[in-house]
């Protein structure tokens, strides 16, 4: 009789809880986080306790990551419209009466100064995937003019601050929930047809685009600024384009093998600009070379593809959509600052995952990574 009350053991208690952990992703997210915190010692020993605050932002986004990984993703379809109503508010305050710094408004004071713009990372594809999986099975063209509606709406609030690097996330995110809901070829190939030609226009007439007092529509000046400066950095070499200068030098000069850990001289006589934050890929790649590269480039490659997979198995349209969402994310977040600071796009202000300085941007990662767990575990649940 007495063996009916006796507790349950502690590891049969935790097991459940372990189940949320997908194996092949905790492992890409291993070996990216020990690439991070190599290289944060490297680049920001003399940034005061920059390598010990990365290492306690990842140890907070490992702990959000398990809590989320424990909710059931029906659960977190419920926090979908409130989250993203919460958001675009916050979003609207920051428009009102939001704190400026160095010309953007982008925080807000709320008890603590927050970035409204980091919710909408996840509250978008959120609320994109909570709306398709009310409308499955019937849906239609409607459908897909309201979904852009509701992303438009948060994107433009975010340029207007203007963050055109967060608000290139947050579009990416949400396209990917648009279109992994079934958007049309048809409707896909023509804006890709127009932004290759506009590229093509960009690089044919450059030297009139980016003439002294000439202004591009849309776009504010320093955007237009960074565009002409991927365009040509060597026009303003010791100013607008010193990033990006400096960035091509420290990563071609990595070789194949890097010049070695602690040994990079772009880095630590400090010619590569916030070699902590955005530009670290650059700090990275002098010190491990084209080798190190390749690994951390198949590292994402490996986390991008089993966030697919999960995409792939998962038990719902909203899961489904969710996982996929979040999985671009770190595709985008990768690309475009891999792609910056290589001189390939515009410099525009976006983290390396798990390797740049930042503890909201690692928040929104360990949320993310928790939502994949999620879904992950939902899957082996209904399997077994």
């Amino acid at each position: 009789m007495a063996a009916v009350f006796d507790q349950p053991s502690l590891r049969r208690r935790v097991s459940p809880m372990l189940q949320g952990f997908d194996g092949p992703l905790a492992f890409a997210v291993f070996l990216l986080a020990c690439a991070g915190m190599l290289t944060m010692y490297s680049s920001g020993y003399d940034h005061g306790a920059r390598f010990y605050d990365h290492g306690r932002n990842m140890v907070l986004a490992g702990v959000l990551m398990f809590v989320v990984a424990q909710v059931p993703p029906q659960r977190l379809m419920s926090f979908a419209v409130p989250l993203y109503v919460l958001g675009v508010a916050l979003l609207v305050a920051v428009a009102v009466f939001g704190i400026t710094k160095k010309g953007a408004r982008r925080w807000i004071n709320i008890g603590v100064v927050i970035q409204p713009s980091e919710i909408l990372k996840i509250a978008a594809p959120l609320m994109l995937a909570w709306w398709f999986q009310k409308r499955e099975g019937q849906l239609r063209a409607f459908d897909y003019v309201v979904a852009g509606l509701l992303l438009a709406l948060p994107v433009g609030l975010i340029m207007k601050q203007p963050d055109l690097g967060t608000a290139v996330l947050v579009m990416a995110a949400g396209m990917a929930v648009i279109f992994f809901a079934g958007l049309s070829w048809k409707l896909i190939i023509p804006p890709v047809v127009l932004g290759i030609v506009a590229v093509v226009l960009i690089v044919m007439f450059e030297p009139m685009l980016c003439a002294e007092g000439f202004r591009w529509p849309v776009l504010h000046d320093y955007q237009q600024q960074r565009i002409c400066t991927l365009l040509d950095p060597t026009k303003d070499p010791l100013g607008k384009g010193f990033h990006i200068i400096q960035g091509m030098i420290a990563i071609g000069s990595g070789g194949v093998f890097g010049k070695g850990f602690m040994q990079g001289t772009q880095t630590h006589l400090e010619f590569i600009p916030e070699r902590t934050t955005d530009f670290i890929f650059a700090a990275y790649s002098e010190e491990f070379g084209l080798a190190g590269n390749l690994f951390l480039i198949a590292s994402f490659l490996f986390l991008v593809l089993r966030g697919l997979a999960i995409a792939l198995e998962a038990p719902t349209l909203f899961a489904r959509l969710l996982a996929g969402a979040i999985t671009m994310i770190f595709f985008t977040y990768a690309f475009v600052n891999m792609g910056m600071v290589s001189g390939i796009l515009p410099v525009v202000g976006v983290p390396l995952p798990f390797i740049s300085y930042g503890g909201t941007a690692m928040v929104t990662l360990g949320l993310g990574l928790g939502i994949l767990m999620s879904i992950s575990k939902s899957k082996r649940l209904v399997q077994s």
